[in-house]
């Protein structure tokens, strides 16, 4: 042991110091921190065997440290310089009170601050020592510190991942809410409450997480707000037992979901949308068919929808309208709709009050008609509206969303494109199979229809008459009268085949001069009424003739099929044309009946009834 002494005294008192010196002694060898005997200059008189780490943080300390003014290095004496400030506040406190100070200090450590226990015990003597114990308790400081740090950080994440945390007793109700509360309830009104008022609805395994008897991960509890609305919440929660085994309460956290599950249930609706809106497309565009494409489009939007009618109607031109039956005008006569397509059982003709609001509107537009809740669109395509969509669905499988709204909208625009290249299909088709000065059916149109109905009569065993027609002296219009003479005289007997024919008859122009008209279900007696009514009606046509003497009239071959006797289209066809050059060799204005076919047969010239030339 390091021992330093001062100046000896004498008498009683000195005696008692220097017993008391030695127990110190005694004390320092046996002490297991440092231990140092100050003087009454705060100088370390003795040290213990283990004050090595002590004597030098306090030395650092010293150096370190700011000197008061005036202080020398060491004292007069050669004796270490007085200790640091720091300690030396706790020498004098115990010197003053001649009690014991007991305090932890940091001091310069070797590798960093060092946390020393200081306790002061001042000695009864006149020269004021005092004995300095010291006890490292940086690792323990450390430790305490880090436990703190790693507390606050734990609940840091806590409380930075989840909305709230608790746990619930024995009892089952709340002793523990994170002090944001929950849902808007602040944490003291829900400790002593029971969960079961909190909870709304629970889906998931066993008993709600607050009550839970094993171990929950990412269940969705919904819970009422202290506002009234409802939250999705997503917890997880263990069990808490007694060494017993006897339930002692759940801990648990849980976040607030209700944005992402909308967020999601969004997410999914958009993409059920855009998985019925691309089934509509792709069906619409790989139908070959035209025809086709509205029918599938109404079956897929119907069931997409949850309707249980669809219907499509397209805005057809004045030409093509021809006083269909199923045809919805409006009641100023500006727009008409006609069907386009259907799916379900509903007449199209159940439509017309909607579609005359429809044309007021000009805009979605929903309605309830008796127990059909029902929601129409135009569509559109430049602008222009070209059709409309109604679906009707029964009361009972609830009203319309906003999902089928935005749906409605995105195939209602997909629709009037697809109508309009329907149209513009219809269009070449017509163009293709169509007289273009006249209108009526070309050659090619006319023999694929007359062919198609010839092998419908060899079924249905019925009977049909071809008459071929020819405009005599229509050259000398022409020439004498000009072009523009002779399309009017075309165009006027255009409109004297139609008048005299029924709608499922067939009328074409074949060429130059030439006509056919097909007479459906006609019989000998039929043709012929109808060959004398043809040739009087041409009659109005004389007065655009080139010349009097070579007037404008109608030279008719007219040939019958009879199911009793078998014959081709290419020997009927003949048949009706050896009889019009009959008809136009032998005097004009007339008609010829060719006889009914037989092997071989020639064509016979009958005699004109009615109509010949006077």
């Amino acid at each position: 042991m390091d021992t330093t002494s001062g100046a000896q005294g004498d008498g009683p008192a000195d005696g008692a110091a220097e017993a008391a010196v030695r127990i110190a002694r005694r004390a320092l060898d046996a002490y297991p921190g440092g231990m140092i005997l100050l003087d009454g200059l705060d100088r370390p008189l003795e040290s213990g065997p283990r004050s090595d780490a002590l004597l030098a943080a306090l030395d650092r300390e010293s150096r370190g440290g700011p000197r008061e003014a005036g202080a020398p290095a060491e004292g007069a004496d050669g004796l270490p310089a007085p200790l640091p400030a720091s300690v030396r506040v706790l020498t004098a406190r115990a010197r003053e009170t001649g009690g014991a100070v007991e305090e932890i200090l940091s001091l310069p450590g070797e590798n960093g601050p060092a946390w020393f226990r200081l306790t002061v015990l001042p000695l009864a003597d006149a020269a004021a020592r005092v004995l300095l114990l010291a006890r490292d308790v940086t690792l323990e400081r450390t430790l305490r510190a880090a436990l703190v740090e790693s507390r606050q950080r734990y609940k840091d994440f806590v409380e930075i991942s989840t909305d709230f945390a608790w746990e619930t007793g024995a009892d089952g109700t709340f002793i523990f809410v994170s002090p944001r509360g929950a849902l808007g309830h602040p944490a003291q009104r829900l400790v002593g409450r029971p969960p079961d008022d909190l909870v709304a609805d629970y889906f998931g395994p066993g008993e709600i997480p607050f009550l839970t008897r094993e171990p929950l991960e990412d269940v969705d509890v919904w819970l009422r707000g202290a506002a009234g609305s409802v939250a999705c919440v997503r917890m997880s929660a263990t069990p808490l037992f007694a060494p017993d085994g006897s339930w002692m309460g759940a801990r648990g956290v849980g976040r607030d979901v209700t944005r992402e599950r909308e967020r999601d249930a969004a997410l999914s609706r958009a993409r059920n949308r855009d998985r019925i809106l691309t089934y509509v497309v792709r069906a619409i565009r790989d139908e070959v068919d035209p025809g086709n494409m509205l029918a599938v489009a109404a079956e897929t939007l119907g069931r997409g929808l949850g309707a249980t009618v669809c219907q499509i109607f397209r805005l057809q031109e004045d030409r093509e309208r021809d006083g269909k039956a199923d045809a919805v005008p409006a009641a100023d006569g500006t727009v008409t709709f006609v069907p386009g397509a259907r799916w379900g059982d509903l007449g199209y003709v159940a439509a017309g009050p909607v579609l005359d609001r429809l044309r007021q509107r000009m805009g979605r537009m929903e309605l309830e008609i008796g127990d059909w809740l029902v929601m129409a669109i135009p569509t559109f395509y430049r602008q222009a509206l070209n059709g409309a969509v109604v679906l009707w669905r029964q009361r009972e499988r609830g009203g319309w969303g906003e999902d089928d709204r935005l749906l409605i909208a995105d195939i209602a625009s997909q629709l009037g494109i697809a109508m309009e290249q329907i149209t513009n299909h219809e269009h070449i088709l017509r163009m293709s199979r169509t007289d273009a000065l006249t209108g009526l059916f070309n050659r090619r149109a006319f023999f694929e229809e007359v062919d198609r109905r010839f092998r419908r009569l060899e079924r249905d065993r019925s009977p049909a008459a071809l008459i071929y027609l020819d405009l005599d002296n229509f050259k000398l219009v022409n020439d004498l009268r000009g072009h523009q003479t002779g399309d009017r005289v075309l165009h006027l007997l255009r409109d004297t085949l139609l008048g005299n024919t029924r709608p499922t008859d067939l009328v074409a122009r074949l060429g130059g001069d030439e006509f056919a008209v097909w007479l459906e279900g006609a019989t000998v007696e039929i043709a012929e009424a109808k060959a004398r009514r043809l040739i009087e009606a041409a009659q109005t046509l004389r007065q655009w003739s080139g010349r009097d003497d070579r007037p404008l009239s109608l030279s008719l071959g007219v040939a019958v099929h009879d199911p009793a006797r078998p014959e081709t289209l290419a020997e009927m066809l003949a048949r009706a044309d050896e009889a019009m050059y009959s008809a136009k060799h032998t005097g004009k204005n007339a008609y010829r009946v060719a006889p009914p076919a037989r092997p071989l047969a020639a064509v016979e010239p009958t005699p004109v009834v009615e109509g010949e030339a006077p």
